[in-house]
């Protein structure tokens, strides 16, 4: 079971557990000694671990070919190995951090695994996604890393997650009402004129937040909502895509240019699980202040 991180460096006394849908940068994960469990993308009828075995490039072809895809939680036995290794290698509390429960039945999995763990778990449903859920993270490695107990550290990553928003253009709904994701209904209305949407995640869920006449003017909207979230204090942003990579950069050029906070920025096309249901022309802003 390939997980993403460096076990051996989980030895401070309180390890940080993430998903592999907080994409966070490889070198912030090692630094900070974060490990990532595989969330499964079932393509073709096959499964993949996503971060592992599948890239994000084969996924936007596959929905291209409008091909079926769809994801699965880790099971409960995989998060209790990699709970046991963090014991074994002399945590005395872990705190897992994961997606929104609304989306994924990875917390489930997790709270399962928690309960035969060889040291004290607590499992965090974050609301969260992407780097929305990877700043999570990281304000919890910092906390343990200058000494703060279980409870702080989850203090920490909860204080992260309530100051974070997350917005997002997609060319279309149909893969996320596909995925059930969100309501016929709503995909239907983003259909009609062929108006582009934007959405935000809103209380763990994805929600349509507005309707915009081209992609040009969502992508424009979605920078000012970034902008406007931002304001002038210190702050992370991310910027998501998937197969749009010229977009991505082009965006990330212009918050660099307009944020005056900004501290750290990441650009990174998202995994397969969020490709799976955002499908390919995703862009994506997650704004968390520091």
């Amino acid at each position: 079971m390939p997980v993403t991180g460096n076990l051996p460096l989980m030895s401070r006394h309180v390890a940080i557990v993430t998903d592999s849908t907080a994409y966070l940068p490889p070198p912030a994960m090692e630094r900070h000694g974060i490990v990532a469990v595989p969330l499964t993308v079932v393509l073709g009828g096959r499964p993949f671990e996503e971060g592992t075995e599948i890239s994000a490039r084969s996924l936007a072809q596959a929905l291209q070919k409008r091909r079926s895809v769809t994801t699965s939680r880790p099971s409960p036995e995989t998060f209790a190995e990699v709970y046991r290794a963090a014991a074994a290698a002399g945590a005395t509390g872990i705190v897992s951090l994961h997606l929104s429960a609304e989306m994924s039945g990875t917390y489930d999995a997790a709270v399962l695994a928690a309960k035969d763990a060889p040291v004290p778990v607590h499992v965090v449903d974050t609301g969260m996604i992407a780097m929305a859920l990877g700043f999570c993270a990281l304000a919890a490695a910092e906390t343990a890393e200058s000494g703060g107990s279980p409870d702080e550290v989850v203090a920490a990553a909860e204080k992260r997650a309530s100051g974070t928003s997350a917005h997002f253009y997609v060319d279309t709904l149909d893969y996320l009402r596909r995925g059930g994701r969100i309501g016929a209904a709503q995909a239907l209305l983003g259909s009609a004129l062929a108006v582009k949407p934007l959405l935000r995640l809103d209380g763990g869920r994805i929600e349509l937040l507005e309707k915009v006449r081209t992609a040009s003017k969502a992508i424009a909207r979605l920078e000012e909502l970034a902008v406007e979230r931002a304001g002038v204090s210190a702050v992370d942003i991310a910027v998501h895509h998937l197969a749009a990579p010229e977009r991505a950069e082009a965006l990330a050029d212009r918050l660099r240019e307009r944020v005056p906070g900004l501290v750290d920025l990441h650009v990174s096309e998202v995994g397969a699980v969020i490709g799976a249901h955002t499908g390919p022309g995703l862009l994506g802003a997650v704004v968390s202040p520091r």
